[in-house]
């Protein structure tokens, strides 16, 4: 895993609808400060769809690898429209840039 070659992709495919950095306002997206450990649809002041806010999982890796798959289908009804990333690879990287970067 590369959380540098993570931050490369964070760019290109997620930094236009989130930000990660402590105190960053949401954008499309939510911001991410703080995600791993933190349930579906709570961070503060982010409007979710009801999808998101009863899906009732925590972030952690192993459900970040599910959603970053396919998000669409883990959580029916969630209003983002990222496709997912195939390559395990590619969602290993982005994982743990965000492990790294959202503390």
């Amino acid at each position: 895993m590369s959380a540098k070659n993570g931050a490369k992709i964070f760019k290109q495919r997620c930094d236009q609808c989130h930000t990660v950095e402590a105190g960053a306002k949401h954008k499309t997206g939510p911001n991410l400060n703080g995600l791993i450990g933190r349930k579906t649809g709570s961070a503060p002041g982010f409007d979710y769809t009801a999808a998101n806010k009863n899906k009732g999982i925590t972030w952690g890796k192993d459900t970040l690898d599910v959603y970053l798959t396919n998000p669409k289908k883990y959580i029916p009804g969630t209003k983002m429209v990222f496709a997912g990333l195939k390559k395990k690879k590619d969602r290993d990287d982005l994982i743990a840039y965000l492990v790294k970067s959202t503390k």
